[in-house]
């Protein structure tokens, strides 16, 4: 079954919105870092992470295969980038009909 998994949020100030959603949780982040954390919130981790070049607001799907979850979008119309490995998984991006973006991951 695909759930949600992350939400990342991108940010000029992460000390900041760190702050905020400890308050707002009630919660500590279980990591931490210059520049961003992460909060473990029953499954769904929030990330926290200062702005750079490219970076957007988003959320992430968990599939088993990224590759394969892509190819079934693709021939439905949906324009994806990737899937691409990264430090964190296998991934890969599209827009929402709305222009909001969406991630397929499977973690390393």
């Amino acid at each position: 079954m695909r759930r949600v998994v992350e939400i990342a949020l991108f940010t000029d100030d992460p000390d900041g919105l760190t702050a905020f959603y400890e308050r707002l949780l009630e919660a500590e982040p279980a990591e931490r870092w210059p520049g961003g954390a992460t909060f473990h919130l029953d499954g769904l981790k929030l990330l926290v992470h200062v702005s750079g070049p490219g970076n957007r607001d988003h959320f992430a799907i968990g599939v088993d295969d990224v590759d394969a979850a892509a190819e079934q979008l693709r021939a439905h119309g949906v324009d994806l980038k990737g899937p691409e490995d990264y430090d964190w998984g296998r991934s890969a991006y599209f827009e929402d009909p709305d222009g909001r973006l969406v991630e397929l991951h499977r973690p390393t």
